[in-house]
């Protein structure tokens, strides 16, 4: 916005020069048009950095860009303050003595520079703490009596607190149960309307209010069955979705600094649902229709009576087990390449593991290896099982189905390359699962090369289907490219909201609001929810394992095999040089291999000891191989801090695409060195074999069934007959040669393994045990911070979109 000629940085540099403190030297204007010559650098931004380090309050800045004329920046501004500035604290209505102090106080949050105007009425206060978050009437008399509101202003933005009523009483009160610290030091406390009995159905909103007068003004907690409620601190109490869980008794605790009091104890019922469980009405809709009148309540027995018995106990969802299964693809043959993918699947794997998820993350398939691994993921899937998809990529929409379109697809590709999510659903559906989760993060725009109709099947009415889609039908969906790292809008606002405790569509509809607030996203990509969830599933659910513990066993095998590295191991080499070789991962197809220099012998002055003759099918650049930094080896998301000394500096390869390996990954480590009275560098080389790590494991390249059928019959997903360990069976022996390493480098069946899923998404770094007393492990930790979006500034031109085509 800034960085131009005719209205930009230059021009608001002259503008703010008329204050002495913001006035540039010409040395620091030259310092600031030199940031062009980075290719990341932007004279602007150093200016604007320059004006903060300076104290350039927000409402000068407005002003410059007013006397500019630059009304592009000057709303766009505009509109991120106000959108940033709340009111964290209202002014609360009070009754106090004739002589007492009332203080009323408003206090919001934002950026600096904002400022506090009180009002009587229509009347601006004058008084010297009419201007103050806290306004002091004192001594308190008449003439005081009446409604008062503060105004916060930020430039030419503005924001109003709720009205106050002030009221003037011959003598402090306090109602029945208030007792106090301070007797007559201050106005007393009192309830002024009490919370009321109620009865509400399920899914109802329910709503109870307790308010009170005092100075200083109440504060206010709620508590349910005699516990605390959490986070409920207002005169209001708000229950969005009531379930059984929800009835009971309520009492709220009002107090201040020197009082407290207790409301009435008000009860909470909570009957049946007035659509599913109360006298309803079945309408034929077909040619010949006809109206049947069929009654779900008992014989002789009227609804309202009904709901007034005791409501059963609350029931408390649980999931038999938890699997996801997540694909980002990126790195398109015949379309636009994205960035975003690998860091929206990097992020939604942690926080997925945080909640017990059994994840596996992929990166980059091709038609064949989205199709193998859809099929290893339903494997997974048993009754009650909570089972979730996410995937991020290109995509579109025909008729109502969603297409997922793998890297291989080509230019003119139609549903005949791509994967139909409907078609994945009713066969997560035959599973008996407990929820079924669909994350989509791509386009949902027409195809045009596609006119063939899919048909994926009749679906069963299961009430527990949750479509949670990045943006609506016809729509782009786009990702913000950085200098490092990128996200996806629709993660960008998602990892703040996964992991609350709330129903499934409850925390995707408070995603959408929270994208709905944000100007960048505002008439270009809004989430759409599609649901047909019946009961309070949350994705925080605790896991109750079924009876079946077979299946549990074999579940838990299956999903293990896909996380199996290779053990550590030492390396001796003739000249006396001890290597260690370790392996991470950072996804289940991506791994790191290191190597570390333990001991050499005094007479050798340098060795490293470097990776290659990998196989063909492998997927490695090899100009960022045998790298210092994992960051310099490609690994974006996994940045380690600092090496542990000089003596154990590492190199890092990474490799790729694992599911396309064929056979056991062999490679050399070839040590390089020099001796101390030689110039001439000696080599020395060592065949390693790692076996098949990972996800290569599960042999993702080889199909699963035939390809050659239609898309309309679309036999790869339809006529699967799966069986009872599918390709698990022939690597069970297999496994039993592999144990499971995990950071500490001790080996632990792969049944074992799977009690603690919770931890972060850190590279599995195995370690033999007794090379070092305190290993270095990765860290996971370069990727975009929990934050409020609309703090960072996004350019729309920073977005891309997720092409359709």
């Amino acid at each position: 916005m800034l960085d131009n000629c005719s209205c930009g940085w230059r021009q608001l540099a002259n503008a703010a020069g008329e204050h002495p403190q913001f006035r540039c030297s010409e040395k620091e204007l030259t310092s600031c048009s030199l940031q062009v010559l980075d290719a990341a650098g932007s004279p602007a931004r150093t200016f604007l950095a320059w004006l903060a380090d300076r104290g350039c309050p927000m409402d000068f800045l407005l002003h410059c860009l007013r006397k500019m004329d630059n009304k592009e920046a000057l709303q766009f501004l505009t509109t991120t303050v106000s959108e940033q500035i709340r009111i964290i604290v209202q002014p609360q209505s009070q009754q106090a003595s004739l002589g007492s102090r009332v203080v009323l106080t408003c206090r919001a949050s934002g950026p600096p520079g904002f400022s506090y105007q009180w009002f009587k009425g229509k009347e601006e206060i004058l008084h010297e703490t009419g201007s103050l978050p806290e306004l002091v009437l004192c001594p308190l008399g008449p003439a005081h009596q009446g409604y008062y509101i503060c105004r916060i202003n930020h430039g030419g933005q503005c924001l109003f607190s709720t009205w106050a009523h002030v009221r003037l009483v011959h003598s402090a009160r306090s109602s029945p149960g208030c007792s106090s610290l301070f007797p007559g030091s201050v106005s007393g406390l009192q309830i002024s309307q009490q919370p009321q009995t109620q009865a509400a159905s399920k899914g109802d909103v329910l709503v109870m209010k307790c308010k009170a007068e005092a100075n200083p003004p109440p504060q206010y907690e709620w508590y349910h069955n005699k516990m605390p409620i959490p986070q409920q601190k207002a005169c209001s109490l708000k229950i969005p979705c009531v379930t059984t869980e929800h009835r009971g008794e309520y009492r709220c605790k009002v107090f201040n600094l020197y009082h407290e009091a207790w409301s009435d104890t008000t009860t909470v019922t909570i009957g049946p649902s007035s659509v599913t469980d109360a006298s309803w009405v079945e309408v034929d809709r077909g040619l010949e229709s006809q109206e049947v009148q069929r009654s779900k309540t008992g014989l002789g027995i009227n609804p309202v009576q009904q709901m007034a018995c005791p409501p059963p106990a609350a029931k408390n969802f649980y999931a038999t087990d938890k699997v996801a299964l997540l694909i980002g693809n990126m790195n398109y043959l015949h379309h636009t390449q994205l960035t975003a993918p690998i860091s929206d699947v990097h992020e939604l794997t942690n926080l997925l593991r945080q909640m017990d998820f059994k994840v596996v993350s992929l990166l980059d398939l091709n038609w064949q290896e989205m199709n193998s691994a859809v099929t290893e993921f339903l494997l997974l899937l048993d009754k009650g099982v909570y089972g979730l998809l996410y995937f991020a990529g290109h995509g579109y929409e025909n008729y109502g189905n969603s297409f997922m379109v793998p890297i291989d697809a080509p230019a003119s590709y139609t549903s005949a390359h791509c994967l139909c999510v409907q078609r994945i659903l009713t066969r997560m559906q035959e599973k008996k699962t407990g929820l079924n989760v669909f994350l989509l993060d791509m386009c949902r725009k027409r195809n045009p090369n596609d006119d063939l109709i899919v048909q994926p099947g009749t679906l069963k009415v299961t009430a527990n289907i949750v479509f949670g889609y990045a943006t609506c039908v016809d729509a782009e969906a786009y990702e913000v490219k950085r200098e490092d790292v990128s996200n996806g809008i629709f993660i960008s606002f998602l990892k703040k909201r996964v992991c609350e405790d709330e129903k499934v569509t409850v925390m995707l509809d408070r995603v959408a609001e929270d994208m709905g607030r944000c100007a960048i996203t505002r008439g270009r990509q809004a989430l759409e929810l599609r649901s047909n969830l019946s009961e309070r599933r949350s994705l925080t659910d605790r896991i109750q394992p079924s009876d079946s513990s077979a299946s549990d066993s074999a579940r838990n095998l299956q999903w293990a095999v896909a996380h199996v590295l290779p053990e550590s191991r030492c390396l001796h080499f003739d000249c006396g040089v001890k290597v260690q070789l370790g392996f991470a991962a950072e996804f289940s197809n991506i791994m790191v291999i290191y190597t570390r220099i333990l001991e050499k012998p005094a007479e050798i002055d340098s060795c490293c000891a470097q990776l290659t003759d990998f196989p063909q099918e492998m997927d490695i650049d090899l100009k960022k191989s045998n790298q210092e930094t994992l960051f310099e080896a490609g690994c974006l998301l996994l940045i380690k801090e600092e090496v542990p000394s000089p003596e154990a500096q590492s190199l890092y390869t990474r490799i790729r695409s694992l599911q396309r390996l064929k056979r056991d990954l062999t490679f050399t480590v070839c040590l390089h060195y020099t001796y101390s009275n030689m110039d001439e560098e000696v080599q020395e080389r060592l065949p390693v074999t790692v076996g098949k790590p990972l996800v290569s494991k599960l042999n993702l390249h080889e199909p699963r069934t035939s390809r050659s059928c239609s898309a309309y019959s679309y036999s790869s997903l339809d006529s699967f007959n799966y069986p009872e360990c599918s390709s698990f069976t022939s690597v069970d022996s297999a496994v039993n040669t592999w144990p499971y390493h995990g950071q500490t480098g001790s080996a632990v069946s792969p049944s074992n393994s799977l009690t603690s899923p919770r931890s972060a998404n850190v590279p599995e770094e195995t370690d033999s045990p007794g090379i070092f007393d305190s290993p270095q492990p990765l860290t996971s930790s370069k990727s975009l911070p929990h934050c409020q979006v609309n703090e960072i500034n996004y350019k729309f031109s920073d977005m891309y979109n997720f092409h359709s085509f």
